[in-house]
């Protein structure tokens, strides 16, 4: 494999016309979903400051191994075929959180809300208890425990992952009824945290970030945003698996709002396609950001329903494998009209 070499698919087809093209060799699976094709494809290699771009087709490049990674089905996460768009609801157990701090503070309505995320369609109920909204503070780990684990044990018969940065946190979730570990520093906070992870053969949702929450959107700088965050993924991807974490235990997100400027989110967007070279599923988070308000004029989280789920569509159509969303009722019928649309085969399922 060629060093600093990345491909990203394009010419997306959908539905009947995907599975046709996949069966004659003429497109490739996107993310393994026989539900999405590509037909053709851009080769970006970058050697050190310089950066090359080329088309070409898939069937040129489909014996290629990030081709193969990029059309290779995804096995079982947590439990979860990703077959499709899974919808991870934000159960947020803090008081500053960006869109609903103090909103579900309480442990008994965490616990409600979160039956109600579930009933309203969602795959999986995410629990955290430290607040990584950009200039937050730093939650002690018996502080962050104090919150989530009641909520946990309340919820522990549905799949709940765990939002976390601390090892202790995982670890005791874990034995909690936690199925799944979703690390915004993809395991590189608490030097304990891998170890943790790979133990309990827990999955783990590794999530890109430049910086420390406190301080990541003063001054955001990448070379090439896209690749750069490749790159980083990748090398979390490796250092995990090299602490004994399974391959098919592992997701990746981008990482959207962590240490990015406005265009840096939207370039990561527009390129959302090319992470599936790295051979994870990914998981999609843009519910109710900034920059999502910045597009929408709309100062205010909550009311960022609109814009939020024009994301979420968009990165569907790139074949993610999960959205982390706020609001799961209307992300998930969004989603069927969406699928239902491009596919309609399937609606007749």
């Amino acid at each position: 494999m060629i060093p600093g070499l990345y491909i990203r698919p394009l010419s997306f087809v959908y539905g009947s016309d995907a599975r046709s093209l996949i069966a004659a060799g003429e497109a490739g699976a996107l993310g393994g979903l026989g539900h999405i094709g590509f037909s053709r494809i851009e080769i970006i290699t970058r050697h050190a400051d310089e950066i090359s771009r080329r088309f070409d087709t898939y069937k040129t490049w489909r014996d290629h191994p990030i081709v193969r990674n990029i059309i290779a089905p995804r096995k079982p996460f947590g439990g979860m075929a990703m077959d499709g768009v899974r919808v991870m609801g934000i159960l947020n157990i803090t008081p500053d959180s960006f869109s609903d701090g103090g909103v579900i503070f309480d442990p008994h309505a965490a616990v409600a809300r979160g039956r109600v995320m579930m009933e309203e369609g969602a795959d999986l109920l995410d629990i955290g208890g430290e607040s990584t909204r950009p200039g937050s503070d730093v939650v002690s780990a018996e502080d962050e425990q104090a919150r989530v684990l009641p909520v946990i044990d309340g919820l522990r018969d549905l799949p709940v992952s765990v939002d976390t940065r601390n090892a202790s946190t995982m670890l005791t979730a874990l034995h909690r009824g936690a199925r799944i570990v979703n690390d915004v520093s993809a395991l590189t906070h608490d030097p304990e945290s891998r170890l943790v992870v790979a133990s309990a053969a827990a999955p783990v949702i590794l999530m890109h970030a430049q910086g420390a929450p406190k301080t990541m959107q003063l001054n955001p700088r990448y070379d090439d945003v896209a690749l750069d965050v490749y790159d980083a993924l990748e090398k979390r991807a490796s250092e995990a698996m090299a602490a004994g974490v399974a391959p098919e235990n592992i997701m990746i997100d981008p990482g959207i709002g962590f240490g990015k400027s406005f265009q840096h989110n939207l370039e990561l967007m527009r390129q959302t396609a090319m992470f599936h070279g790295l051979g994870f599923p990914i998981l999609v988070g843009l519910s109710r950001k900034g920059f999502v308000g910045a597009l929408t004029d709309e100062a205010t989280a909550s009311r960022r329903l609109g814009g939020s789920i024009g994301g979420a569509l968009q990165a569907a159509m790139h074949g993610i494998h999960m959205l982390r969303v706020h609001d799961v009722k209307e992300t998930v019928a969004a989603l069927k009209v969406f699928n239902a649309s491009l596919d309609p085969d399937s609606a007749l399922t």
